[in-house]
């Protein structure tokens, strides 16, 4: 089937966030007594803000700070990170160049909240790429459930099955398979090799490395 829509995430793919929100969740929830490793972070790595503040509560539960109110701290010490180094991930712009060129339209559907999706295409100067900005906080399950990417396709127009979806998560990636896209994977590098992300249809170290043969294969497979 003909591709006709290319759907983003955001986080740890077109900019380095991970490390960002690893930090201000370090720092957040050692304001309530529980102290977490970058290591330890990974294990909510592209869940929503909320749920992953839910998961370590559950965990460790706290007193004197609300779920609300540690989820709030952490937004805004990683508010902080962005304006203070955020930058565009090697072939960001190339490859949003690459599908515009295709006439393919351009979504994003991210875990983060609208108003950080918002602050961040627009820091790094990518906002003008893309028809519509998702985030699965509107939804009543968040990744790896298909619903952000199956509305993102609907609202750009297309049906799911049109799509390629670029993820850089597991969950993300399992999200995106869910909604029946074709899905690009780009690991962190310590995870390139698992053999979990097999399930992709396509692999890569960096989105500069996706070229005109990939687009073929994805095209007619």
């Amino acid at each position: 089937m003909t591709l006709k829509a290319a759907i983003f995430d955001m986080d740890g793919l077109l900019v380095d966030s991970e490390p960002l929100w690893r930090s201000s969740e370090i720092r957040s929830f050692a304001k309530v007594g529980v102290h977490l490793t970058p290591e330890v972070c990974k294990q909510t790595m592209g869940l929503r803000i909320e749920e992953a503040v839910q998961h370590w509560y559950n965990k460790f539960p706290w007193e004197g700070m609300t779920i609300e109110e540690v989820k709030k701290d952490i937004f805004e010490e990683f508010m902080k990170e962005v304006e203070a180094t955020a930058v565009p991930m090697d072939g960001v712009v190339e490859i949003l160049e690459f599908f515009k060129g295709k006439g393919l339209k351009i979504g994003l559907a991210s875990s983060s909240p609208m108003l950080l999706i918002k602050k961040i295409v627009k820091h790094l100067k990518i906002d003008s790429y893309f028809e519509i900005l998702h985030t699965a906080e509107d939804q009543e399950y968040g990744k790896p459930h298909p619903a952000v990417y199956i509305e993102t396709a609907i609202d750009l127009g297309v049906k799911p099955q049109e799509c390629v979806a670029l993820e850089d998560s597991f969950m993300g990636m399992i999200s995106a398979l869910a909604a029946r896209m074709k899905t690009i994977v780009v690991p962190e590098p310590e995870n390139f090799d698992n053999p979990k992300f097999g399930a992709s249809h396509i692999k890569l170290a960096s989105l500069k490395d996706f070229n005109e043969a990939m687009y073929e294969q994805l095209s007619v497979s």
